[in-house]
């Protein structure tokens, strides 16, 4: 009786370890399984933090400045694959000193300074479609040289930065893109001047400074033309492209390339009206030939084939002067673009310089309105531009032998006048002439009877 309920007793207390394991077992899976999720999620979340920006070849790289330093000889490009907040200098390895940047269709935010920097004895070259994005910082400081090939540039400040120093000298060269900021180009604060910075092509929405000496614009369109005429002065007219917003395009003013124009391709001289000799800048203000404002090119004529046009002009002046005939005559004479080469070119008879330039720009060297800077460069492809006139010297026909007036001779006796023959009048000689037969007859009569008389004595 006491076993049973000993045992009776001590169930409960089983089942109540029972109940504790069990307990405690599910609370263990529930804390692991708990466990199990954050480390899942951190390890999502360190795979996200890790991922990859940049590749060099077929390596990829959690930063660009990362795989900037991992570029070498045999691979310089450095291509951007996502979006990433991050300032970067161009530092390759030792030995490597021209990068590839390909934006690759994302977009470079500034992070607390230049979005890239690029040092002295670098070279830098961007491609593809993206963004460099400066923020309240530039997208670009350079003190070694850039080129631009395609991109958007946007700045909320100073878009590029470039200097030349008395150890360095920028250079900065521009074939297409999209550059938007309140200032475009301007100099790092320890520079000297800006170095050499060629624009040819691109869309530039916003101001340019004066004094930006070595600044050359070839080509481009360009927002503002207020404080473009220091660099139009020495580079190319603006041409408008399209007859919206007064003659621009979208708003833009657009830079042409080097080009030649001309009103009149074809002249005709008129021996009546006077001729004289023509020189190369009679030439071109009677056609109205005239580059497109460039400075440092002008208009050169052929020399051969203008002084076959004036020996023409020659031998009509003669004609003309000894009333004899010409016959018509043409000739065709090239006018070329040629770059300055000396102050000596600019005294050569047969140069002619383009009355177009825009505000009143000076012909001599590449120095612009704000002075002191040399030669531009200039590509290859703007020499060789030539423009060709056709002049023709009307004929002049042989004038037509006088009349000779008639010599003078002895005036002719007037006739004397016929007597009217009335009825009146027949009568009268008819009786003159009877009395004259009477007065025959009486004659003969008489003088046979005088021959009688003489006869019988």
């Amino acid at each position: 009786m006491r076993s049973h309920e000993k045992r009776a007793n001590m169930r409960p207390q089983t089942q109540g370890k029972y109940l504790v394991s069990v307990v405690l077992t599910a609370v263990f899976a529930i804390v692991s399984l708990f466990g199990t999720l954050l480390f899942s999620t951190g390890a999502v979340a360190v795979a996200v933090e890790s991922q990859a920006v940049a590749q060099v070849g077929n390596a990829t790289y959690e930063s660009v400045q990362e795989a900037i330093g991992r570029a070498s000889l045999k691979n310089t490009t450095v291509t951007l694959l996502a979006d990433v907040t991050e300032s970067v200098t161009i530092a390759p390895p030792k030995g490597v000193r021209n990068v590839t940047f390909d934006l690759n269709g994302h977009a470079l935010q500034a992070a607390g300074s230049a979005a890239i920097t690029v040092p002295a004895s670098m070279q830098l070259t961007i491609t593809g479609l993206g963004t460099v994005a400066g923020g309240t910082q530039p997208a670009v400081d350079c003190r070694g040289t850039l080129r631009v090939e395609s991109g958007t540039f946007t700045s909320d400040a100073t878009l590029m930065r470039f200097a030349e120093t008395d150890g360095t000298s920028a250079q900065g060269s521009f074939s297409d893109g999209t550059f938007i900021a309140p200032t475009l180009f301007n100099l790092l604060d320890d520079a000297k001047n800006l170095g050499y910075v060629t624009v040819r092509g691109g869309e530039y929405r916003g101001m340019i400074p004066a004094g930006l000496n070595t600044l050359a614009l070839l080509s481009g369109s360009f927002s503002d033309s207020s404080n473009l005429a220091p660099y139009l002065a020495d580079s190319l007219g603006l041409i408008p492209d399209g007859t919206s917003d007064g003659g621009t395009d979208g708003g833009m003013f657009h830079v042409g390339d080097l080009a030649i124009s001309g009103k009149q391709t074809s002249v005709e001289l008129d021996p009546a009206n006077g001729l004289q000799q023509l020189s190369a800048d009679d030439l071109l203000k009677l056609t109205e030939t005239q580059l497109n404002g460039i400075a440092d090119y002008r208009l050169v004529a052929d020399s051969d084939q203008l002084q076959a046009l004036n020996d023409q002009i020659d031998r009509a002046m003669q004609a003309v002067g000894k009333r004899k005939a010409f016959e018509a005559v043409s000739q065709n004479i090239t006018i070329t673009a040629v770059r300055n080469t000396s102050d000596d070119d600019f005294t050569d008879a047969n140069v002619a310089r383009s009355s177009g330039m825009p505000n009143g720009a000076s012909s001599r060297g590449s120095a612009n309105a704000s002075g002191g800077a040399g030669m531009q460069l200039r590509t290859s492809d703007h020499d060789g531009i030539s423009a060709q006139v056709t002049v023709t010297i009307k004929a002049v026909a042989e004038p037509e032998e006088p009349e000779e007036p008639e010599e003078p001779g002895n005036p002719e006796k007037p006739e004397k006048p016929e007597m009217p023959r009335s009825g009146s009048a027949v009568q009268a000689l008819a009786i003159i002439s009877l009395l004259l037969v009477i007065a025959s007859a009486i004659c003969a009569y008489a003088t046979v009877h005088l021959q009688a008389s003489r006869l019988h004595h």
